[in-house]
């Protein structure tokens, strides 16, 4: 049985409930999402720190920078995450593609991330065990 509820809908058999709500899409309400980017260098080591979301519409962009570091011959990277609000399967992707872009040149690429929320991601999909993950920029320069 499917029940129509305003924004989303809720799906009921006989062995669950699920409801899902869609809410509202600032982009679709002509609000741009955007992320940003901030590459520095800390004691040899490239810092990518990503801020607002990283989804469908903004992922080619932290795709992009990535490629430009590798180009340039960065092949260690460390992608901070603690500004980041959203997390979605292209994002991911994007990560993975750079993991393998620097692994090809023997380097490595690390991720700060200490929200429950998405960390929950990293473990559900098993992306925990492919990527070192620190708490803080302290622990990953260590």
């Amino acid at each position: 049985m499917q029940v129509s509820g305003g924004r989303g809908f809720i799906f009921q058999s006989r062995f669950a409930v699920l409801s899902l709500d869609f809410g509202t899409d600032d982009r679709l309400m002509g609000e741009n999402v955007d992320l940003t980017l901030d590459t520095r260098e800390v004691g040899g080591r490239t810092i990518v720190a990503v801020g607002g979301e990283i989804d469908v519409y903004t992922a080619p962009k932290l795709r992009d920078r990535i490629t430009e570091l590798v180009a340039e011959g960065v092949y260690d990277l460390v992608i901070d995450m603690e500004a980041v609000e959203f997390l979605d399967s292209t994002g991911l992707g994007v990560l993975v593609g750079g993991l393998k872009k620097v692994r090809a040149h023997d380097g490595s690429l690390q991720l700060i991330c200490n929200q429950d929320r998405l960390l929950k991601i990293f473990r559900i999909t098993g992306l925990a065990k492919v990527f070192v993950i620190h708490e803080s920029a302290e622990a990953a320069l260590a």
